[in-house]
Protein backbone atom coordinates (compact mmCIF):
# COMPACT_ATOMS: atom_id res chain seq x y z
CA UNK A 1 0.00 0.00 0.00
CA UNK A 2 1.31 3.25 -1.04
CA UNK A 3 1.90 6.12 1.77
CA UNK A 4 -0.66 8.05 0.60
CA UNK A 5 -3.19 4.71 1.76
CA UNK A 6 -1.47 3.90 5.06
CA UNK A 7 -2.00 7.95 5.70
CA UNK A 8 -5.64 8.52 4.68
CA UNK A 9 -6.70 5.13 6.85
CA UNK A 10 -4.70 6.92 9.59
CA UNK A 11 -6.13 10.62 9.20
CA UNK A 12 -9.61 8.60 9.17
CA UNK A 13 -8.86 7.18 12.56
CA UNK A 14 -8.50 10.31 13.92
CA UNK A 15 -11.21 12.02 12.58
CA UNK A 16 -13.54 9.33 14.10
CA UNK A 17 -12.96 11.29 17.30
CA UNK A 18 -14.70 14.46 15.40
CA UNK A 19 -18.11 12.59 14.14
CA UNK A 20 -19.96 10.60 17.76
CA UNK A 21 -22.90 10.84 18.32
CA UNK A 22 -24.51 13.42 20.71
CA UNK A 23 -25.32 10.40 22.78
CA UNK A 24 -22.00 9.08 22.55
CA UNK A 25 -20.45 12.41 23.17
CA UNK A 26 -21.90 13.16 26.79
CA UNK A 27 -21.93 9.10 28.00
CA UNK A 28 -18.27 9.43 26.74
CA UNK A 29 -18.12 12.61 29.03
CA UNK A 30 -19.31 11.28 32.22
CA UNK A 31 -18.40 7.79 32.53
CA UNK A 32 -14.37 9.10 31.10
CA UNK A 33 -14.82 12.05 33.58
CA UNK A 34 -15.77 9.60 36.54
CA UNK A 35 -12.91 7.28 35.40
CA UNK A 36 -10.47 9.95 35.34
CA UNK A 37 -11.41 11.07 38.69
CA UNK A 38 -11.38 7.83 40.79
CA UNK A 39 -8.27 6.52 38.82
CA UNK A 40 -6.30 9.91 39.91
CA UNK A 41 -7.80 9.79 43.68
CA UNK A 42 -6.54 6.02 43.73
CA UNK A 43 -3.12 6.95 42.48
CA UNK A 44 -3.22 9.73 45.08
CA UNK A 45 -3.93 7.65 47.90
CA UNK A 46 -1.75 4.92 47.23
CA UNK A 47 1.19 7.67 46.83
CA UNK A 48 0.34 8.67 50.74
CA UNK A 49 0.41 5.42 51.78
CA UNK A 50 3.52 4.44 50.27
CA UNK A 51 5.19 7.71 51.71
CA UNK A 52 3.51 7.26 55.06
CA UNK A 53 4.35 3.75 55.41
CA UNK A 54 7.41 3.03 53.62
CA UNK A 55 9.14 6.55 53.63
CA UNK A 56 8.25 9.03 56.50
CA UNK A 57 7.72 6.41 59.01
CA UNK A 58 5.43 7.69 61.76
CA UNK A 59 6.25 5.33 64.83
CA UNK A 60 3.95 2.62 66.73
CA UNK A 61 1.29 4.90 67.47
CA UNK A 62 0.36 5.78 64.35
CA UNK A 63 -3.53 5.30 64.08
CA UNK A 64 -3.27 2.97 60.97
CA UNK A 65 -6.58 1.60 60.90
CA UNK A 66 -8.30 4.53 61.45
CA UNK A 67 -6.41 6.33 58.75
CA UNK A 68 -7.35 3.64 55.88
CA UNK A 69 -10.96 4.07 56.79
CA UNK A 70 -11.30 7.33 57.00
CA UNK A 71 -9.06 7.83 53.07
CA UNK A 72 -11.57 5.00 51.92
CA UNK A 73 -14.18 7.16 53.01
CA UNK A 74 -13.37 10.57 51.99
CA UNK A 75 -11.72 9.08 48.98
CA UNK A 76 -15.51 7.80 47.86
CA UNK A 77 -16.94 11.43 48.88
CA UNK A 78 -14.57 13.52 46.78
CA UNK A 79 -14.91 11.57 43.60
CA UNK A 80 -18.27 11.87 43.78
CA UNK A 81 -17.92 15.84 44.57
CA UNK A 82 -15.48 15.77 41.99
CA UNK A 83 -17.92 14.31 39.42
CA UNK A 84 -20.58 16.67 40.10
CA UNK A 85 -18.14 19.81 39.98
CA UNK A 86 -17.27 18.71 36.53
CA UNK A 87 -20.42 18.07 35.15
CA UNK A 88 -21.38 21.83 36.69
CA UNK A 89 -18.62 23.70 35.84
CA UNK A 90 -19.18 21.78 31.72
CA UNK A 91 -23.19 22.72 32.23
CA UNK A 92 -23.53 25.39 29.30
CA UNK A 93 -21.06 22.88 27.18
CA UNK A 94 -23.23 20.15 27.96
CA UNK A 95 -26.66 21.91 27.29
CA UNK A 96 -25.31 22.57 23.88
CA UNK A 97 -23.92 18.91 22.62
CA UNK A 98 -27.62 17.52 23.80
CA UNK A 99 -29.85 20.29 22.64
CA UNK A 100 -28.98 22.41 20.50
CA UNK A 101 -26.39 21.11 17.87
CA UNK A 102 -27.81 23.29 14.90
CA UNK A 103 -26.14 26.62 16.21
CA UNK A 104 -22.49 26.74 16.59
CA UNK A 105 -21.24 26.85 20.14
CA UNK A 106 -20.86 29.92 21.61
CA UNK A 107 -17.63 30.54 23.04
CA UNK A 108 -18.91 30.35 26.87
CA UNK A 109 -19.92 27.10 25.48
CA UNK A 110 -16.97 26.23 24.07
CA UNK A 111 -14.86 27.30 26.72
CA UNK A 112 -16.96 24.96 28.96
CA UNK A 113 -16.09 21.86 27.50
CA UNK A 114 -11.95 22.50 26.44
CA UNK A 115 -11.51 23.35 29.96
CA UNK A 116 -13.11 20.36 31.40
CA UNK A 117 -9.25 18.71 32.36
CA UNK A 118 -8.99 22.02 34.30
CA UNK A 119 -11.99 21.94 35.81
CA UNK A 120 -11.71 18.18 37.17
CA UNK A 121 -7.81 19.17 37.84
CA UNK A 122 -9.19 21.71 40.04
CA UNK A 123 -11.83 20.15 41.87
CA UNK A 124 -9.76 16.84 42.49
CA UNK A 125 -7.09 19.33 43.95
CA UNK A 126 -9.42 21.41 46.60
CA UNK A 127 -10.57 17.92 47.74
CA UNK A 128 -6.90 17.04 48.38
CA UNK A 129 -6.01 20.50 50.14
CA UNK A 130 -9.19 20.02 52.35
CA UNK A 131 -7.87 16.69 52.46
CA UNK A 132 -4.74 17.20 54.02
CA UNK A 133 -6.03 19.51 56.74
CA UNK A 134 -8.60 17.33 57.79
CA UNK A 135 -6.48 14.30 58.11
CA UNK A 136 -3.33 15.98 59.43
CA UNK A 137 -5.81 17.34 62.00
CA UNK A 138 -6.78 14.07 62.89
CA UNK A 139 -4.07 12.45 63.47
CA UNK A 140 -2.64 15.44 65.08
CA UNK A 141 -4.90 14.12 67.95
CA UNK A 142 -2.61 11.78 68.20
CA UNK A 143 0.63 13.54 67.97
CA UNK A 144 1.56 17.04 66.58
CA UNK A 145 4.41 15.78 64.67
CA UNK A 146 2.54 13.16 63.13
CA UNK A 147 -0.27 15.33 62.07
CA UNK A 148 2.48 17.86 60.31
CA UNK A 149 3.92 14.90 58.63
CA UNK A 150 0.76 13.24 57.42
CA UNK A 151 -0.41 17.24 56.12
CA UNK A 152 2.67 17.79 53.95
CA UNK A 153 2.59 14.33 52.73
CA UNK A 154 -1.38 15.04 51.58
CA UNK A 155 -0.78 17.86 50.41
CA UNK A 156 2.47 16.59 48.26
CA UNK A 157 -0.15 13.88 47.19
CA UNK A 158 -2.76 15.91 46.12
CA UNK A 159 -0.20 17.98 44.10
CA UNK A 160 0.59 14.68 42.09
CA UNK A 161 -3.45 13.52 42.39
CA UNK A 162 -4.53 16.70 40.19
CA UNK A 163 -1.90 16.85 37.97
CA UNK A 164 -2.64 13.29 36.74
CA UNK A 165 -6.24 14.14 36.84
CA UNK A 166 -5.42 17.26 34.46
CA UNK A 167 -3.76 14.89 32.07
CA UNK A 168 -5.50 11.69 31.85
CA UNK A 169 -8.73 13.77 31.18
CA UNK A 170 -7.36 15.40 28.41
CA UNK A 171 -6.15 12.71 26.69
CA UNK A 172 -9.90 10.72 27.49
CA UNK A 173 -11.98 13.68 26.71
CA UNK A 174 -10.48 14.29 22.85
CA UNK A 175 -14.27 13.52 21.59
CA UNK A 176 -15.93 15.95 23.52
CA UNK A 177 -12.73 18.53 22.58
CA UNK A 178 -13.05 17.28 19.23
CA UNK A 179 -16.98 18.54 19.18
CA UNK A 180 -16.33 22.06 20.40
CA UNK A 181 -13.44 22.40 18.01
CA UNK A 182 -15.31 21.17 14.68
CA UNK A 183 -18.25 23.33 15.43
CA UNK A 184 -16.28 26.78 16.22
CA UNK A 185 -12.85 27.63 15.23
CA UNK A 186 -10.46 28.26 18.16
CA UNK A 187 -9.39 31.79 18.12
CA UNK A 188 -7.23 31.39 21.34
CA UNK A 189 -5.27 28.47 23.04
CA UNK A 190 -7.69 27.23 26.22
CA UNK A 191 -5.64 24.96 27.88
CA UNK A 192 -1.82 24.80 29.16
CA UNK A 193 0.42 23.95 26.11
CA UNK A 194 3.57 21.62 25.56
CA UNK A 195 5.14 24.01 27.98
CA UNK A 196 2.89 23.21 30.99
CA UNK A 197 2.38 19.84 30.26
CA UNK A 198 5.71 18.99 30.31
CA UNK A 199 6.18 20.77 33.82
CA UNK A 200 3.32 18.24 35.13
CA UNK A 201 5.32 15.36 33.99
CA UNK A 202 8.39 16.83 35.85
CA UNK A 203 6.52 17.26 39.11
CA UNK A 204 5.00 13.36 38.78
CA UNK A 205 7.78 11.94 37.52
CA UNK A 206 10.86 13.84 39.65
CA UNK A 207 9.46 16.38 41.67
CA UNK A 208 7.15 14.35 44.45
CA UNK A 209 10.06 11.81 45.02
CA UNK A 210 12.66 14.34 45.39
CA UNK A 211 10.24 16.38 48.03
CA UNK A 212 9.70 12.89 49.93
CA UNK A 213 13.59 12.39 49.99
CA UNK A 214 13.86 15.97 51.30
CA UNK A 215 11.11 15.25 53.76
CA UNK A 216 13.15 12.06 54.69
CA UNK A 217 16.64 13.80 54.95
CA UNK A 218 15.01 16.61 56.96
CA UNK A 219 13.22 14.27 58.87
CA UNK A 220 16.71 12.53 60.03
CA UNK A 221 18.30 16.01 60.31
CA UNK A 222 15.20 16.84 63.16
CA UNK A 223 16.57 13.64 65.17
CA UNK A 224 14.27 10.72 63.75
CA UNK A 225 16.18 7.60 64.24
CA UNK A 226 15.85 5.76 61.28
CA UNK A 227 18.33 2.37 60.67
CA UNK A 228 19.50 1.24 57.29
CA UNK A 229 16.90 -0.74 56.33
CA UNK A 230 14.22 2.27 56.71
CA UNK A 231 16.39 3.96 54.92
CA UNK A 232 16.58 1.22 52.16
CA UNK A 233 13.18 0.62 51.86
CA UNK A 234 12.40 4.52 52.02
CA UNK A 235 14.57 5.04 48.58
CA UNK A 236 13.13 2.11 47.25
CA UNK A 237 9.65 3.11 47.81
CA UNK A 238 10.23 6.77 46.33
CA UNK A 239 12.49 4.80 43.37
CA UNK A 240 9.34 2.41 42.47
CA UNK A 241 6.90 5.54 43.00
CA UNK A 242 9.14 7.54 40.60
CA UNK A 243 9.48 5.03 38.20
CA UNK A 244 5.72 4.15 37.78
CA UNK A 245 3.89 7.36 38.35
CA UNK A 246 6.68 8.84 35.77
CA UNK A 247 6.16 6.42 33.33
CA UNK A 248 2.55 6.77 33.36
CA UNK A 249 2.64 10.49 33.28
CA UNK A 250 5.22 10.63 30.79
CA UNK A 251 3.42 8.55 28.37
CA UNK A 252 0.00 9.87 28.79
CA UNK A 253 2.15 13.67 28.43
CA UNK A 254 3.60 11.96 25.58
CA UNK A 255 0.52 10.83 23.90
CA UNK A 256 -1.35 13.82 24.28
CA UNK A 257 1.49 16.15 23.02
CA UNK A 258 2.51 14.05 19.99
CA UNK A 259 -0.68 12.82 18.45
CA UNK A 260 -1.85 16.26 17.11
CA UNK A 261 1.77 16.34 16.02
CA UNK A 262 1.79 13.51 14.12
CA UNK A 263 -1.63 13.80 12.50
CA UNK A 264 -0.60 16.80 10.93
CA UNK A 265 2.82 15.51 9.71
CA UNK A 266 1.14 12.60 7.69
CA UNK A 267 -1.74 15.23 6.20
CA UNK A 268 1.52 16.93 4.97
CA UNK A 269 2.37 14.09 3.27
CA UNK A 270 -0.72 13.80 1.80
CA UNK A 271 -0.69 17.49 0.53
CA UNK A 272 3.31 16.75 -1.25
CA UNK A 273 1.62 14.04 -3.09
CA UNK A 274 -0.98 16.31 -4.69
CA UNK A 275 -4.31 15.94 -2.02
CA UNK A 276 -5.34 19.38 -0.99
CA UNK A 277 -8.68 17.57 -0.32
CA UNK A 278 -7.15 16.64 3.22
CA UNK A 279 -8.30 18.01 6.58
CA UNK A 280 -7.05 17.19 10.06
CA UNK A 281 -9.45 16.84 12.53
CA UNK A 282 -9.01 19.23 15.27
CA UNK A 283 -9.27 17.98 19.29
CA UNK A 284 -6.40 19.80 20.96
CA UNK A 285 -7.50 22.83 22.82
CA UNK A 286 -3.95 24.04 23.22
CA UNK A 287 -1.62 25.88 20.79
CA UNK A 288 -1.23 22.17 19.57
CA UNK A 289 -4.93 22.57 18.28
CA UNK A 290 -3.95 25.68 16.88
CA UNK A 291 -1.68 24.23 14.94
CA UNK A 292 -4.14 22.01 13.55
CA UNK A 293 -6.45 24.54 13.16
CA UNK A 294 -3.83 26.83 11.35
CA UNK A 295 -3.21 23.59 8.99
CA UNK A 296 -6.44 23.75 7.84
CA UNK A 297 -6.55 27.44 7.22
CA UNK A 298 -3.12 26.72 4.69
CA UNK A 299 -4.49 23.78 2.91
CA UNK A 300 -8.01 25.89 2.55
CA UNK A 301 -5.76 28.40 1.29
CA UNK A 302 -4.22 26.49 -1.44
CA UNK A 303 -7.56 24.56 -2.25
CA UNK A 304 -9.05 28.28 -2.86
CA UNK A 305 -5.65 29.53 -4.75
CA UNK A 306 -5.58 26.56 -6.78
CA UNK A 307 -9.25 27.10 -7.58
CA UNK A 308 -8.61 30.73 -8.56
CA UNK A 309 -5.80 29.98 -11.05
CA UNK A 310 -7.77 26.82 -12.51
CA UNK A 311 -10.69 29.43 -13.30
CA UNK A 312 -8.03 32.04 -14.13
CA UNK A 313 -6.25 29.65 -16.43
CA UNK A 314 -9.90 29.04 -18.13
CA UNK A 315 -10.41 32.55 -18.69
CA UNK A 316 -6.62 33.38 -19.96
CA UNK A 317 -5.18 30.23 -20.69
CA UNK A 318 -2.88 27.39 -18.59
CA UNK A 319 0.72 29.18 -20.06
CA UNK A 320 -0.70 32.60 -19.18
CA UNK A 321 -2.10 31.44 -15.91
CA UNK A 322 1.32 29.98 -14.94
CA UNK A 323 3.51 32.73 -16.34
CA UNK A 324 1.56 34.83 -14.02
CA UNK A 325 2.12 33.05 -10.78
CA UNK A 326 5.95 32.89 -11.84
CA UNK A 327 6.27 36.07 -12.62
CA UNK A 328 4.07 37.73 -10.13
CA UNK A 329 1.76 38.69 -12.18
CA UNK A 330 4.54 41.12 -14.52
CA UNK A 331 4.45 40.77 -17.82
CA UNK A 332 6.45 43.53 -18.99
CA UNK A 333 6.30 44.31 -23.10
CA UNK A 334 8.85 42.25 -25.14
CA UNK A 335 9.61 41.69 -28.68
CA UNK A 336 9.04 38.10 -29.95
CA UNK A 337 8.97 35.81 -33.42
CA UNK A 338 5.80 33.99 -32.77
CA UNK A 339 3.09 31.93 -35.01
CA UNK A 340 -0.63 33.60 -35.25
CA UNK A 341 -3.49 31.81 -36.10
CA UNK A 342 -7.15 33.61 -36.81
CA UNK A 343 -10.19 31.69 -37.28
CA UNK A 344 -13.76 33.24 -37.86
CA UNK A 345 -16.78 31.85 -39.18
CA UNK A 346 -18.60 32.17 -42.50
CA UNK A 347 -21.77 33.81 -42.69
CA UNK A 348 -22.09 33.81 -38.97
CA UNK A 349 -24.85 36.89 -39.17
CA UNK A 350 -26.92 34.15 -41.20
CA UNK A 351 -26.62 31.25 -39.26
CA UNK A 352 -27.65 33.65 -36.27
CA UNK A 353 -30.70 34.78 -37.72
CA UNK A 354 -31.81 31.38 -39.02
CA UNK A 355 -31.16 29.09 -35.72
CA UNK A 356 -32.62 29.69 -32.33
CA UNK A 357 -30.08 31.26 -29.67
CA UNK A 358 -29.42 28.17 -27.64
CA UNK A 359 -28.65 26.22 -31.13
CA UNK A 360 -26.76 28.94 -32.17
CA UNK A 361 -24.70 29.13 -28.81
CA UNK A 362 -24.41 25.34 -28.64
CA UNK A 363 -22.96 25.22 -31.98
CA UNK A 364 -20.40 28.25 -31.06
CA UNK A 365 -19.38 26.04 -28.57
CA UNK A 366 -18.72 23.15 -30.48
CA UNK A 367 -17.09 25.91 -32.88
CA UNK A 368 -15.10 26.39 -30.11
CA UNK A 369 -14.12 22.96 -29.09
CA UNK A 370 -12.83 22.03 -31.91
CA UNK A 371 -10.69 25.60 -32.18
CA UNK A 372 -9.23 25.19 -28.64
CA UNK A 373 -8.16 21.31 -28.94
CA UNK A 374 -6.25 21.98 -32.39
CA UNK A 375 -4.66 24.89 -31.06
CA UNK A 376 -3.61 22.68 -27.38
CA UNK A 377 -2.53 19.74 -28.61
CA UNK A 378 0.29 22.10 -30.94
CA UNK A 379 1.26 24.02 -27.78
CA UNK A 380 -0.61 27.27 -28.77
CA UNK A 381 -2.56 29.56 -26.50
CA UNK A 382 -6.16 31.57 -27.06
CA UNK A 383 -5.76 34.84 -26.47
CA UNK A 384 -9.10 35.82 -27.16
CA UNK A 385 -12.54 34.79 -28.25
CA UNK A 386 -14.41 37.45 -30.32
CA UNK A 387 -17.81 36.54 -30.66
CA UNK A 388 -17.52 34.12 -33.47
CA UNK A 389 -13.80 34.58 -34.09
CA UNK A 390 -10.57 33.40 -31.76
CA UNK A 391 -6.83 34.53 -32.28
CA UNK A 392 -4.36 32.18 -31.23
CA UNK A 393 -0.75 32.64 -30.19
CA UNK A 394 2.01 30.04 -30.72
CA UNK A 395 5.89 30.82 -29.10
CA UNK A 396 3.87 33.24 -26.63
CA UNK A 397 4.20 33.05 -23.26
CA UNK A 398 5.65 29.27 -23.20
CA UNK A 399 8.48 29.53 -25.45
CA UNK A 400 7.92 26.75 -28.51
CA UNK A 401 11.07 25.30 -30.62
CA UNK A 402 8.78 25.84 -33.70
CA UNK A 403 6.29 28.23 -33.27
CA UNK A 404 5.74 28.70 -37.44
CA UNK A 405 5.22 25.12 -37.52
CA UNK A 406 3.35 24.54 -34.83
CA UNK A 407 0.54 27.46 -35.82
CA UNK A 408 0.61 25.75 -39.87
CA UNK A 409 0.02 21.79 -38.06
CA UNK A 410 -2.87 23.51 -35.87
CA UNK A 411 -4.51 25.45 -38.80
CA UNK A 412 -4.11 22.45 -41.10
CA UNK A 413 -5.74 19.85 -38.33
CA UNK A 414 -8.54 22.79 -36.92
CA UNK A 415 -9.54 22.95 -40.84
CA UNK A 416 -9.75 19.12 -41.11
CA UNK A 417 -12.11 18.84 -38.16
CA UNK A 418 -14.66 21.42 -38.77
CA UNK A 419 -15.14 19.60 -41.75
CA UNK A 420 -15.52 16.09 -40.82
CA UNK A 421 -17.17 17.02 -36.72
CA UNK A 422 -19.23 20.66 -38.21
CA UNK A 423 -21.59 19.65 -40.91
CA UNK A 424 -23.24 23.14 -42.65
CA UNK A 425 -20.44 25.25 -41.24
CA UNK A 426 -17.86 26.97 -42.53
CA UNK A 427 -14.59 29.09 -41.70
CA UNK A 428 -11.94 30.73 -42.60
CA UNK A 429 -8.33 30.30 -40.80
CA UNK A 430 -5.12 32.25 -41.66
CA UNK A 431 -1.74 32.00 -40.22
CA UNK A 432 1.19 33.58 -40.04
CA UNK A 433 4.34 33.98 -38.20
CA UNK A 434 6.74 37.14 -36.97
CA UNK A 435 7.95 39.73 -34.91
CA UNK A 436 5.42 41.16 -31.95
CA UNK A 437 4.90 42.88 -28.86
CA UNK A 438 4.10 40.60 -26.26
CA UNK A 439 2.79 41.73 -22.64
CA UNK A 440 0.26 43.56 -20.19
CA UNK A 441 -1.90 45.97 -21.79
CA UNK A 442 -4.29 47.54 -20.23
CA UNK A 443 -4.78 49.81 -16.85
CA UNK A 444 -2.97 49.44 -13.32
CA UNK A 445 -6.53 46.89 -12.12
CA UNK A 446 -7.65 45.59 -15.22
CA UNK A 447 -4.95 44.36 -18.24
CA UNK A 448 -4.73 41.20 -20.31
CA UNK A 449 -1.69 39.40 -21.47
CA UNK A 450 -2.36 40.08 -25.37
CA UNK A 451 0.00 40.19 -28.54
CA UNK A 452 0.64 43.35 -30.67
CA UNK A 453 1.90 43.63 -34.21
CA UNK A 454 1.84 42.96 -37.92
CA UNK A 455 1.65 39.44 -37.99
CA UNK A 456 -1.35 39.50 -35.72
CA UNK A 457 -2.51 41.82 -38.74
CA UNK A 458 -1.45 39.89 -41.30
CA UNK A 459 -3.17 36.89 -39.55
CA UNK A 460 -6.31 38.86 -39.47
CA UNK A 461 -6.16 39.50 -43.15
CA UNK A 462 -5.37 36.10 -44.46
CA UNK A 463 -8.85 34.83 -42.59
CA UNK A 464 -10.36 37.14 -44.25
CA UNK A 465 -9.26 36.37 -47.87
CA UNK A 466 -9.67 32.61 -47.03
CA UNK A 467 -13.68 33.61 -46.16
CA UNK A 468 -13.79 35.77 -49.53
CA UNK A 469 -11.96 32.63 -51.54
CA UNK A 470 -14.00 29.57 -50.01
CA UNK A 471 -10.34 27.98 -48.73
CA UNK A 472 -10.49 26.77 -45.45
CA UNK A 473 -7.02 27.82 -44.62
CA UNK A 474 -4.49 30.23 -46.11
CA UNK A 475 -1.24 31.17 -44.76
CA UNK A 476 1.84 33.38 -45.41
CA UNK A 477 4.71 32.08 -47.20
CA UNK A 478 6.86 33.76 -44.47
CA UNK A 479 4.83 31.82 -41.69
CA UNK A 480 6.44 28.33 -43.78
CA UNK A 481 10.01 29.35 -44.02
CA UNK A 482 10.27 29.72 -40.51
CA UNK A 483 8.92 26.11 -40.04
CA UNK A 484 10.40 22.93 -40.29
CA UNK A 485 11.04 20.61 -43.61
CA UNK A 486 8.03 18.12 -42.08
CA UNK A 487 5.38 20.80 -41.74
CA UNK A 488 6.78 22.94 -44.58
CA UNK A 489 6.60 19.66 -47.23
CA UNK A 490 2.69 19.95 -46.22
CA UNK A 491 2.14 23.12 -47.94
CA UNK A 492 2.15 24.71 -51.54
CA UNK A 493 2.87 28.26 -52.15
CA UNK A 494 0.82 30.15 -54.55
CA UNK A 495 0.68 33.89 -55.65
CA UNK A 496 1.38 37.08 -54.22
CA UNK A 497 -1.48 39.13 -52.90
CA UNK A 498 -1.63 43.02 -51.35
CA UNK A 499 -3.45 42.02 -48.04
CA UNK A 500 -5.90 45.28 -46.78
CA UNK A 501 -3.68 47.56 -44.27
CA UNK A 502 -0.60 46.12 -45.33
CA UNK A 503 2.05 48.18 -47.97
CA UNK A 504 4.08 44.77 -48.46
CA UNK A 505 2.89 41.83 -50.64
CA UNK A 506 2.22 38.41 -49.11
CA UNK A 507 2.80 35.41 -50.80
CA UNK A 508 0.12 33.29 -49.61
CA UNK A 509 0.46 29.31 -49.00
CA UNK A 510 -2.12 26.65 -49.05
CA UNK A 511 -2.21 22.80 -47.22
CA UNK A 512 -1.14 20.40 -49.67
CA UNK A 513 -3.96 17.89 -51.32
CA UNK A 514 -3.93 14.89 -50.07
Amino acid sequence: MSVAGVTRRRLHRVSRLAQPSERTVLRAFRWLTAFAIFTANVAGTAIVFSLLVWVIPTGGDAPTIANLVLACSYVALAALLGMRWALRKVGPGRHWVENERSRPPTAEEQLSLLRAPLSVSFGVGVGWLLASFLFGGFNAIYSLELGARVFVTVLLAGLATAQIAYLLTEWLLRPVSARALAARPLEDPALPGVAARTMFTWGLASGVPMLGLAILGISTLLGQDLSTDQLAVAVLALTATALLVGFFATFISARVTADPIVSVRHAVAEVAEGNLGVEVPVYDGSELGMLQSGFNEMVGGLRERERIQEIFGRHVGEDVAREAVQRDGKFAGEVLEVGILFVDLTASTKLAASREPTEVVDLLNEFFGVVVEAVDSHGGWINKFEGDAALAVFGAPAELDDPAGAALAAGREMARHLASELEGVEAGIGVSYGEVVAGNIGAAKRFEYTVIGDAVNEASRLCDLAKERGESVLASAMALGAASAGERDRWNEGEEVELRGRTQPTRLATPSRG
